[in-house]
């Protein structure tokens, strides 16, 4: 019975040595199987987490695999809960998250660092090409979809009207995602919908083919003043002709980025970061919006704490 016992414990330490999986040089558990929360299937995030997975498998001691998600403020919650240990997220769901606000107000996500950031997801407010809306202020008393509830979107349109002085009850605010917004301009049911996405994205390019559409631009003094007070945004123009028939629009974006769990350690995330920036050209050949992905861009936007790992990384490269 000893013996089985003795045996038992054994196997009990060896699975859990398994399970985990150690730096031999420190002695620091890592994940025998790294995963990367992304976003949809149709999305960019997954994609691209596809082959950020494979450049950690091929360039680290840990495999890696992308997991498909309903994007920012789930992946939050999983990486919160350490269900995953890097994520896809944009720059404001990953301020909110840290310090415990908007959407995740009671529930900080404690285990939080940022990684990188990556490319701009641009702020869009799109109404039919022959609409007479030509500015924010405009919306006052419009039907206007303001993005999903609790969504990324949701909390970029409050913020944007904010700056012109409005709220959501100086508008028929409805709370619908991309497509359905799509779907009511398309009939005629919906006079303007906030999207932020990456510039061109697929829901605004579907509509353009078909109805025709126009962006409203973002004045400069309420830029600065929308910048001012959420730091997480940039400063952005969309190209004339980036979607058919439109003309060149100021707006705002906030970055697509990578977070990651606080609890890997600094030597692994060091070896991930480095090998991110090495071979990006693995990524640009999946989706050409990875061209921003470079190590000058790597903190621009990013509030969060910079994992020790991460930061070594930029300090090694001239970065501040």
């Amino acid at each position: 019975m000893k013996k089985l016992l003795s045996f038992t414990l054994v196997l009990v330490l060896m699975l859990v040595a398994t399970a985990c999986g150690t730096k031999e040089d420190t002695g620091e558990y890592l994940p025998n199987q790294l995963v990367i929360a992304t976003g949809g299937t149709s999305g960019t995030y997954y994609p691209l987490g596809g082959g950020i997975a494979k450049i950690i498998t091929d360039n680290t001691q840990v495999s890696a695999t992308a997991q498909t998600t309903g994007g920012s403020v789930e992946n939050m919650r999983l990486l919160g809960a350490k269900e995953v240990e890097l994520a896809f997220v944009q720059s404001d769901i990953a301020d909110y998250a840290f310090n415990g606000t908007f959407m995740f107000e009671g529930t900080k996500v404690e285990n939080l660092q940022g990684l990188a950031s990556l490319y701009n997801e641009t702020v869009h407010i799109v109404v039919p090409a022959d609409s007479a809306i030509s500015s924010v202020a405009d919306l006052a008393g419009k039907k206007v979809s303001v993005g999903a509830p609790g969504s990324g979107v949701e909390a970029n349109a409050l913020q944007v009207l904010e700056v012109y002085g409005l709220t959501f009850d100086d508008l028929k605010a409805e709370h619908l995602s991309f497509g359905d917004s799509v779907s009511k301009i398309q009939d005629g049911n919906l006079d303007a919908a906030f999207v932020t996405a990456g510039a061109p994205t697929a829901a605004v390019t579907e509509l353009s083919a078909t109805k025709g559409v126009k962006l409203i631009s973002l004045e400069a003094d309420m830029i600065d003043a929308l910048i001012a007070k959420y730091p997480f945004y940039l400063k952005e123009t969309i190209p004339a002709e980036t979607y058919p028939g439109t003309a060149e629009t100021t707006t705002v974006a906030v970055k697509a980025m990578l977070a990651v769990s606080k609890d890997l350690p600094e030597d692994f995330v060091y070896d991930v970061t480095k090998a991110l920036f090495e071979n990006t050209n693995h990524l640009v050949a999946i989706n050409q919006r990875a061209e921003s992905i470079t190590k000058e861009n790597a903190v621009e936007g990013l509030l969060l704490d910079i994992h020790p790992g991460a930061l070594r990384f930029y300090k090694e490269n001239g970065l501040k």
